[in-house]
């Protein structure tokens, strides 16, 4: 079997609606003789043009042909794509924004750096001495902390990973520029920019964060993968959707736990769980819920849902099925992944169009 790549055209496009899409990618097709209804497949980036479930160009296609199935295109960045999904609570919009402020701002300047640096290394040898770091090779490293790019898939984990490592040392930062910046905005910049850092509403989302990336991160890294193994990739979507699911329906105390005595290591105020969330300002305030309940319903599982719905949108169960038992075709080391009965399910159960009853006992037979 030779599987054929071939790079047909460059169209310009008046307008990127799924219906003018289709037309010219018809166009194309018609072109080189290739007939709509013998489209198997099709691939596309996260636009929702593209990927919209009655209005997309996939479902279009899929209405003249309901055997082209669509897989969400893998090179696409999906931490990228989680991270915007998350964005949609106000919270997580609004921290992202605060971490890549304070992160400038900590890193503004070569003395600022060397300040951290200092900082970092006097709380790793206070950690030691405490029993709460291991020494060794790459043990306590000093390190420094990570911009976030929106056009580097890793760069959002990395960069919370290192706040929360180094937050000892980035408030000490803070308090240097906040007693010696040469500046009134300097001063006055920092000095915000320390109380949002104190405050028990980043810490919580800074740790909710790091949890959901720590679970989705192994499943990124795998999509950037050159050589993809669909298999290990399935089993990966599949186990990161469990984890995320699990940390939906049980992890709530355990995580609140890890952040309020993360809070009182830092000596930050724990809000009173059970007092009233207030909500707005002046007379639009409002007191409708409790601080638990906000933090747990609008923060916690609005952003564990965005995560869940992100992947499942790009690998729904139909999807992970029909890669799994695709992957019998895999011509890689002389046919190794080789399965009669996977070849036959998923002929019958994806392609009964192309084998009728009659056909699959004539595949049954030649494979």
């Amino acid at each position: 079997m030779v599987l054929l790549k071939r790079f047909f055209d460059l169209v310009h496009v008046t307008d990127t609606c799924a219906t003018t899409l289709k037309k010219e990618l018809i166009s194309i097709l018609s072109h080189y003789n290739l007939q709509v209804e013998n489209i198997r497949g099709q691939g596309y980036d996260g636009a929702s043009n593209m990927r919209g479930e009655w209005n997309g160009l996939q479902a279009l296609f899929l209405k003249d042909s309901p055997q082209a199935y669509y897989v969400h295109c893998f090179a696409h960045r999906l931490q990228l794509a989680l991270v915007a999904a998350s964005r949609e609570v106000l919270q997580i919009h609004e921290f992202f924004t605060q971490l890549n402020t304070i992160v400038t701002i900590v890193s503004a300047s070569s003395k600022r750096h060397d300040q951290l640096q200092e900082a970092q290394a006097i709380e790793n040898a206070n950690l030691v001495a405490q029993n709460e770091l291991e020494t060794g090779k790459g043990a306590n490293q000093i390190s420094t902390l990570q911009r976030v790019r929106d056009t580097r898939w890793s760069s959002h984990f990395n960069s919370i990973c290192s706040l929360v490592k180094m937050f000892t040392a980035t408030n000490i930062v803070l308090n240097n520029i906040i007693e010696d910046g040469t500046t009134y905005a300097q001063r006055g910049e920092a000095y915000g920019v320390s109380k949002i850092l104190l405050s028990f509403e980043f810490v919580f989302t800074l740790h909710l964060m790091k949890e959901i990336m720590g679970i989705t991160n192994v499943l990124c890294q795998a999509q950037q993968q050159q050589s993809q193994d669909i298999l290990n990739a399935m089993y990966i979507v599949s186990t990161s959707k469990l984890l995320l699911q699990q940390l939906r329906d049980g992890g709530w105390y355990n995580f609140l736990a890890n952040v309020k005595d993360f809070c009182e290591k830092h000596e930050i105020e724990v809000p009173n769980m059970s007092a009233q969330y207030v909500f707005g300002r002046g007379r639009s305030r409002q007191r409708s819920v409790t601080v638990e309940h906000h933090y747990r319903i609008n923060v916690f599982l609005a952003t564990i849902d965005s995560q869940i719905q992100e992947l499942n949108s790009r690998f729904n169960e139909q999807t992970i099925e029909l890669l799994t038992l695709s992957c019998a075709l895999d011509p890689k080391d002389n046919f190794k992944s080789f399965n009669i009965e996977e070849i036959n399910k998923l002929a019958e159960k994806f392609y009964p169009l192309d084998f009728p009853s009659n056909e699959l006992n004539i595949l049954k037979s030649q494979l």
